[in-house]
């Protein structure tokens, strides 16, 4: 368990190690290549010296503060922290802008931004062509696999194919995801119990009244954490996505952040904040955040 556990970090690591360098961020049809880092044919990386000035600028990002390790609560401190707060403390400090955390609910965070009530959004979003439509987004930063959660001793699931074939197994996940839609792909609504938040889904899942929950790989991750000997990711991949920040569609923040993005890959600071967040050393669990 503990072996398949540091493997499934190990590849996540590689896909963490590089941001993308191509496009504008904005295009669900042409995603960020993760494996690419040098731009357009004959441009260099930005370099922080000749990165844009937003001359102190105030950024609006919403963040939902319930997403290992993106966002949460430490446990310590009562503390807002995560990924998500580093590379945008980061961000702001290269760019020269203030970020201002607000915190509010998945559910409405998009369609938030698309009418402009944050500058930016930042939870661990999906690059979508329908939230293509709605919002700008920033280069992709993270490649994330759709995974199937379940009990640690479940013998009847192996693959989402095993749940499709039997009509006593239920889905679980959390509604207004790219988890949910993905479900849809597979099974039909009334076999799929939809969940406000993922928290909720994985406490019914120990508890026996779902079978699995489809739940990106790195926040199944989180969730086994201290409960490894209740839980286990099984079956291959069912989709690969790519996370990028989300903007009010025309927002003349998209370049000047995936500068910075591209600048924080090729000196190095992600090489030393990921394994941070997405490594062996990082133990808070959604137990811990109860």
């Amino acid at each position: 368990m503990k072996s398949t556990r540091i493997l499934g970090l190990l590849v996540l690591l590689l896909a963490l190690a590089l941001v993308a360098c191509g496009g504008n961020g904005g295009n669900a049809d042409e995603p960020a290549d993760v494996n690419n880092t040098g731009g357009d044919a004959g441009d260099a990386p930005a370099e922080e010296g000749a990165l844009p000035d937003l001359g102190g600028q105030e950024v609006t990002v919403a963040v939902e503060n319930a997403y290992l390790p993106f966002n949460y609560y430490d446990p310590a401190t009562g503390e807002p922290a995560g990924w998500d707060y580093e590379v945008w403390n980061e961000i702001c400090r290269r760019l020269n802008c203030v970020a201002n955390y607000v915190e509010t609910g998945w559910e409405g965070m998009i369609q938030a931004v698309a009418d402009g009530q944050f500058d930016a959004a930042a939870d661990g979003i999906t690059i979508t062509e329908e939230r293509d439509e709605i919002v700008d987004f920033s280069v992709g930063y993270i490649s994330i696999e759709q995974r199937l959660l379940v009990r640690a001793d479940e013998d009847r699931i192996e693959s989402i194919q095993d749940i499709v074939d039997n009509a006593d197994l239920v889905l679980g996940t959390q509604s207004g995801t790219t988890n949910y839609e993905t479900a849809l792909q597979f099974l039909p609504e009334d076999r799929i119990q939809a969940f406000d938040t993922f928290p909720f889904a994985v406490q019914s899942l120990i508890a026996g009244d779902i079978d699995a929950v489809i739940i990106d790989e790195v926040a199944g991750l989180g969730y086994q954490g201290e409960n490894a000997e209740a839980l286990k990711l099984v079956g291959p991949s069912m989709s690969s996505d790519e996370l990028g920040f989300a903007f009010p569609n025309g927002s003349e923040l998209v370049e000047p952040v995936n500068e910075a993005l591209r600048a924080m890959v090729s000196d190095g600071f992600f090489d030393e904040v990921n394994p941070r967040y997405f490594g062996p050393e990082f133990t808070i669990t959604y137990e811990d955040l109860e």
